[in-house]
């Protein structure tokens, strides 16, 4: 079996830790082949000697020396800055990027993925809310797949494997995050700790507070909207606080199918992979 290589955007943050946790259990199917951090320079360190992979980057520059110090008994090329984060897609090594960056930061490096006709497991949802309709012209011109890593979106992405039927509409779950149900003065009163205790996710920070104003949510329609090629007023939003169900598609022909599973994200992860 070929290994499949694959380059983690963002692998010191909580999606890049549990695809790495992926590849760890399924080293006879996939390889780093890079590696790159916004400034975690010492969990970067100790990713790259573990997975060696061919490269690594960390975008703060002020971070460049502490990662090559840790890294020079390697032969890992260490690189820093937003720039060599791009420019190192250009690698002919790379099979696929998992854009797991935070942030209008991912949109460059996954651009230049897409350039070069590699497949983008995408888990950065604001690079499609900030430039869908570019990002999806560019995978189409240069035929280069995109794979849903969000886990709303990787459930409408296997509902619509193998089916024919057009779209009548998407229903997109949501927890309802840690305030659902209170009321307007309960809510006055919540703290930053109470905004980040998920019921059901373990998250980054960003992610998880914009969870708990459902802000989250709609950075998702619009996710959707581009990644499915369907109108915002096909997309309907379901409460369901078990989260059980990450979501639904309902058909033209009346049936609808959904994808169920345990609440981690290396699931879709694995399945991008």
């Amino acid at each position: 079996i070929t290994l499949k290589r694959i380059a983690i955007l963002g692998s010191t943050g909580s999606i890049g830790t549990q695809a790495l946790n992926v590849i760890r259990r399924h080293r006879d199917l996939f390889a780093v082949e890079v590696l790159c951090a916004g400034s975690n320079a010492e969990l970067l360190a100790r990713q790259a000697i573990e997975f060696n992979p061919n490269a690594v980057v960390i975008a703060d520059e002020n971070k460049y020396q502490l990662l090559r110090d840790a890294l020079a008994h390697t032969d890992i090329k260490v690189y820093a800055g937003a720039d060599a984060m791009t420019d190192l897609m250009d690698m002919a090594g790379i099979d696929m990027v998992l854009a797991a960056i935070v942030g209008f930061a991912g949109l460059r490096p996954t651009l230049r993925a897409l350039e070069k006709g590699k497949a983008v497991a995408l888990a950065n949802k604001e690079t499609m809310v900030v430039a869908g309709s570019i990002v999806t012209a560019t995978a189409a011109r240069h035929r280069a797949p995109i794979l849903p890593v969000d886990s709303e979106h990787s459930a409408i992405f296997q509902c619509l494997v193998g089916e024919n039927s057009k779209i009548d509409k998407i229903l997109l779950t949501a927890s309802g995050g840690p305030f659902r149900g209170r009321t307007r003065d309960e809510l006055r009163h919540v703290t930053l700790a109470d905004a980040l205790k998920h019921p059901n996710w373990s998250m980054g920070r960003k992610v998880t507070i914009d969870s708990a104003s459902l802000m989250n949510k709609g950075l998702e329609v619009i996710e959707a909207k581009w990644l499915f090629g369907v109108d915002a007023k096909d997309i309907e939003v379901l409460v369901h606080p078990q989260s059980v169900v990450h979501s639904m598609v309902q058909f033209s022909d009346g049936s609808i199918k959904a994808q169920l599973g345990v609440p981690t994200m290396e699931t879709p992860i694995q399945y991008a992979f």
